[in-house]
């Protein structure tokens, strides 16, 4: 999703689905009919944008997205392959013009119909340039799409030429080329229908938002908790097992984690690096470690000149090479991260486009090498690298003294580097979306959906939907480009690997490590688990 963001160019997919395996553990105190009535609390953080669909583009907002919404596919919890969810059928004879019938009988909270008009009206506004919505791009695809969201001057058209509402549950789509895997994206939030009342009045949908999910929002006090319940008049086969949750915000999840213990709240759902080497002992099996869809990568302002001259790549791959993953990841992490060898994540497997070792030397660690390659490179700017990141969650603070360390070892200059921290997760994105990064930054990427091209497309093609850093490369995104024109799964993914060596061999972001979802919770909670993209399924805990 997600940074863990999102100007908007003529944006392009990928024409490759993905083999996902995973390996995701159903964790849980066992599987009992619980509580249907009870509450549970879990941990959060305030989203940083209204909780628009097309405008949440970072986890703390997409984890209500999820709770609120239903699109017309969805993930599986366990293995992330694309469902039915309001799709009756999705069909095409040329993967480029695309007719989708959805459901009957499904309905928002407030009463209101779902039909095809409530996808065709907020996929129009989202892609509209004036409504300045994140993830404008994902409707980059669709047939006039530059003239709703040019890439510079004022929009030509209010609605997508390629949209069409053919009757209450009929609508057609066109894109403005082949996209054989289209369907697989349309369980992202940003797809999900809207009802009139948000366009009727804008203002109240946001203060109070109406979605057509298993869960309603009751009630939200920024900087301190959203109240969500249960839906009795939900339609959906995934009704919610417990009566509701509480999202407690957390600005250190140091004091989750203590609540947690103290037996004041049910669940955190990101473990702080500080208490990994704890949290089996605490826990036993209330401790779940599972893969998940997420890198953590060091990016660069290539906004700043400095960052951005000749020679500079050198530079950037001697500080990749000064980072000795290994130990950071057994030290701090405790094994819940793995080094990367590339900019993707192993979940997607081999088939989906993973290639582990693709990276090659520029990820391994060698501080003789490193110091080389920063001198030929001309040096750190300004002779000190500072490496800002949010001080809130996450326990970022460990690592990026760690990283820190590593590097001022390999370039025997205790001065080399040091960390940058900013008081909060929303107050960073909102710093890094001004393009006010001094030095480089912390990146994270959780999938949106399980495809290579989302790891690479959104994050480095040319003044792309998170490409917070701005790189940029004629060559990477004709690569990207010719992926897009693909229909053959093989045959796409290679090409995004061709592109990937060129992000590699500009280093144009430091890959450190794949990480896993971790989370803790209390013994009155039953069938817990975390799905491939490291969010726990709320609606099938069960509270005991």
């Amino acid at each position: 999703m997600r940074p863990l963001s999102h100007p908007r160019p003529h944006v392009k997919w990928a024409a490759c689905a993905a083999a996902v395996a995973l390996a995701v553990s159903g964790c849980g105190g066992g599987s009992g009919s619980g509580d249907s009535g009870a509450v549970l609390s879990a941990s959060w953080g305030d989203p940083q944008n209204p909780l628009e669909p097309a405008n949440t583009n970072e986890v703390q907002g997409g984890k209500v997205l999820d709770m609120i919404f239903r699109s017309l596919k969805k993930y599986d919890p366990e293995t992330g392959k694309a469902e039915n969810m309001l799709a009756q059928k999705i069909a095409t004879s040329d993967s480029r013009n695309f007719t989708i019938t959805i459901k009957k009988g499904w309905k928002f909270s407030n009463g209101e119909a779902v039909t095809a008009k409530s996808f065709v009206d907020a996929w129009n506004y989202g892609a509209s340039l004036k409504n300045n919505q994140k993830n404008a791009y994902f409707f980059g695809y669709i047939a006039g799409y530059d003239k709703v969201h040019p890439d510079s001057g004022t929009q030509t058209a209010s609605t997508l030429s390629g949209l069409k509402a053919v009757n209450a549950t009929t609508f057609t789509v066109k894109l403005n080329q082949k996209f054989s895997t289209f369907p697989d994206t349309l369980g992202y939030p940003a797809f999900a229908p809207l009802p009139q009342a948000f366009f009727k009045d804008h203002a109240a949908w946001v203060k109070k938002p109406v979605g057509n999910g298993p869960y309603t929002i009751e009630s939200y006090t920024r900087g301190s908790q959203m109240s969500l319940r249960k839906w009795d008049g939900y339609p959906g086969t995934d009704k919610a097992q417990n009566g509701g949750v509480d999202l407690k915000v957390y600005t250190d999840n140091n004091t989750a984690y203590t609540d947690l213990m103290a037996g004041n709240l049910d669940l955190v759902d990101d473990v702080p690096a500080a208490q990994l080497k704890n949290a089996k002992s605490d826990l036993g099996g209330r401790y779940i470690n599972t893969p998940a869809g997420i890198i953590q990568t060091l990016a660069f302002p290539f906004y700043d000149p400095q960052w951005n001259k000749p020679g500079m790549e050198k530079v950037r791959t001697g500080l990749s090479m000064a980072i000795n993953r290994d130990q950071i990841t057994d030290t701090i992490f405790q094994k819940t991260r793995t080094p990367a060898t590339d900019w993707t994540s192993p979940v997607l497997g081999e088939d989906g486009g993973f290639k582990k070792g693709l990276c090659g030397s520029a990820c391994a660690y060698n501080p003789a090498e490193a110091k080389k390659l920063v001198k030929k490179g001309g040096g750190l700017p300004g002779g000190q690298i500072r490496i800002t990141y949010n001080a809130d969650t996450g326990s970022h603070k460990e690592w990026i003294d760690a990283v820190c360390n590593s590097i001022n070892n390999a370039l025997d200059n205790d001065k080399a580097c040091v960390g940058n921290p900013i008081g909060t997760f929303a107050d960073f994105r909102n710093q890094i979306g001004r393009h006010k990064m001094p030095g480089p930054f912390r990146a994270g990427w959780q999938m949106d959906y399980p495809l290579i091209q989302n790891f690479l497309q959104p994050l480095y093609y040319t003044n792309a939907s998170s490409n917070d850093g701005k790189w940029s490369n004629k060559e990477f995104d004709h690569l990207v480009d010719q992926a897009n024109a693909e229909t053959a799964t093989a045959k796409a993914v290679k090409k995004f690997q061709q592109a990937e060596e060129v992000l590699r061999d500009n280093m144009g972001a430091i890959p450190l490590w794949y990480q896993n979802g971790s989370a803790g919770y209390s013994d009155r909670l039953l069938d817990v688990r975390l799905n491939p993209f490291s969010v726990p399924v709320y609606n099938e805990i069960k509270v005991g």
